[in-house]
């Protein structure tokens, strides 16, 4: 009797004993894959983006990036150099929506070139009104939001036979597409209005542009 007594209590420590360390041992596997925030570098599941770290792409290689006066049309600038810069604000935990400060969007004059009739050349592109606020959500979802009471702004100025000219267009907001394939953002015929310019500006412009790859550093940047 004692024997089978001592028995029955060493089993009941045992299995209390596994009872107690299962469950701490499970949740620190599911707490490992679940603490993979929405931006990560290296590969998708990878180092985390740190908030403060800074982001850029430039175009990506053989592409340009067009200002066309239709979304089917071809008429309108083109230009082969452009980049952005963001700041990594906050990086939740996937699935989720990271957001970012995009501090810097420029077009490289040199490299734009317009096939409106009339115009000789392209001055400049200006994006104004920033900082912006980005937000990359873990399904690709990009968008681009300007301050409270103010608009997304770009200039183009364009040397014309008549003398040079400021093209002012403004649209609410973007909205792109972030794809680990890659590692780009892809905006595409984002609508624009022009507010002030001569007859020589078409009345709208359709913004196309993929930028690849996005990168924090010399790491490539990945979306979970």
């Amino acid at each position: 009797m004692r024997t089978g007594t001592r028995t029955r209590h060493l089993l009941t420590l045992t299995a209390a004993v596994a009872a107690l360390t299962l469950p701490a041992a499970v949740p620190a596997v599911a707490g490992t894959a679940a603490d993979t925030p929405v931006l990560t570098t290296g590969a998708a599941g990878g180092t985390p983006v740190a908030v403060g770290d800074t982001l850029t792409a430039s175009l990506a290689s053989g592409t340009s990036a067009t200002f066309h006066s239709s979304a089917t049309g071809t008429s309108g600038v083109s230009c082969t150099s452009s980049q952005f810069t963001v700041k990594v604000t906050d990086n939740p935990t996937a699935p989720g929506t990271a957001t970012e400060t995009l501090t810097a969007h420029t077009f490289d004059s040199g490299s734009c070139t317009s096939n409106v009739t009339g115009v000789l050349g392209v001055n400049g592109i200006t994006v104004q009104n920033l900082p912006y606020t980005t937000t990359v959500s873990s399904d690709g979802t990009v968008a681009v939001t300007p301050p409270s009471g103010t608009t997304v702004r770009t200039t183009v100025a364009l040397r014309t036979l008549l003398g040079s000219i400021n093209c002012v267009y403004e649209a609410p907001g973007l909205t792109g597409t972030a794809s680990n394939t890659g590692n780009s953002i892809a905006f595409a015929d984002q609508h624009f209005t022009k507010v002030s310019g001569s007859g020589l500006c078409f009345a709208n412009g359709y913004f196309t542009a993929t930028y690849a790859p996005v990168t924090d550093g010399s790491q490539t940047v990945y979306v979970n």
